[in-house]
């Protein structure tokens, strides 16, 4: 793999600490609710937050902190809100996946961020000129019908509208050749919409590759790109239905491993520091008072 800059390398394990810290919280029952870990995936955000402007605006899902981490770099604001704790985006009441903030908004809900974000980008075409609306959704969402409502408008209208596709291969517990006929790419094409696939995990290689395309989205061509990737860990908690050869293969392309064999000096000392300042961080969030509800 290619050798990072510090900030990218630090932003790509401030995630993957993030998210071992909130399963050991959950572990200890300090969370409510379940959590969605995106452990392997991790580079698909911290590679596309490169290439986006404040201007854009960021849509999640349910398995989005580091979308929102990559966007905002704000481990304090996301954890307090986990845990309902004094700082937390959205005072506690979204949660794990329901989260609004300037230039973002994640949702739980399968497909529902793509007509949102259709017309954020039809909003941001008409007020901001070169800005773009930026969905991540899963190859599991090709599921829901309003995807195609989205796709066709987008098609039609000429939205600059970015659809990243996290396809791990599992819908839930069920796997993608199960549920999904066809391709991706096909679906987008039958709107005569561009596809890219991707299958690095090399976060400067991905940018080389999509700068260009991610440009002309800005200009009004919308662009599916569909990363095939790995996913660590279950769906949500103790629903793995991946046989120990499946897992074990998703571990074989994870990322992490693979960066700290070719780069052991960097990644040794910024894993380090980054592993202490998240448990900074839960120490921080933890001590703090329940939040407060307050009116907007």
């Amino acid at each position: 793999m290619s050798r990072l800059s510090d900030a990218d390398l630090e932003l790509l394990l401030l995630i993957r600490h993030f998210e071992l810290e909130l399963l050991e919280l959950f572990s200890r029952g300090e969370l409510n609710g379940t959590t969605h870990t995106c452990l392997g995936q991790e580079y698909i955000p911290v590679a596309v937050s490169g290439l986006l402007r404040e201007e854009d605006f960021v849509f999640g899902n349910h398995r989005s902190h580091g979308h929102y981490l990559a966007r905002h770099r704000d481990p304090h604001g996301l954890l307090a809100e986990i845990m309902g704790r004094e700082g937390a985006i959205c005072d506690g009441v979204g949660g794990s996946q329901h989260i609004h903030r300037a230039g973002y908004l994640s949702t739980g809900v399968q497909g529902q961020s793509l007509p949102i974000a259709a017309g954020t980008a039809l909003h941001l075409r008409r007020t901001s000129p070169g800005a773009l609306a930026c969905a991540y959704i899963g190859d599991g969402t090709w599921g829901e019908g309003a995807v195609y409502e989205a796709l066709n408008l987008a098609a039609l209208w000429r939205l600059p509208l970015l659809v990243v596709v996290e396809n791990n291969g599992i819908a839930q517990s069920t796997p993608t050749t199960r549920h999904l006929a066809g391709t991706i790419a096909g679906r987008a094409a039958a709107f005569g919409i561009r596809h890219i696939g991707v299958d690095s995990l090399d976060v400067s290689e991905i940018r080389d590759a999509l700068a260009p395309e991610i440009d002309l989205v800005r200009s009004g061509a919308p662009l599916v790109v569909e990363f095939a990737t790995h996913r660590l860990g279950p769906h949500s908690k103790g629903d793995d239905t991946r046989s120990p050869q499946e897992i074990q293969n998703a571990r074989s392309h994870d990322w992490y491993a693979r960066y700290a064999q070719d780069h052991p000096e960097q990644f040794e000392q910024l894993d380090r520091s980054q592993r202490e300042y998240v448990q900074q961080v839960v120490a921080d969030v933890s001590g703090r008072p329940l939040s407060r509800w307050a009116d907007r």
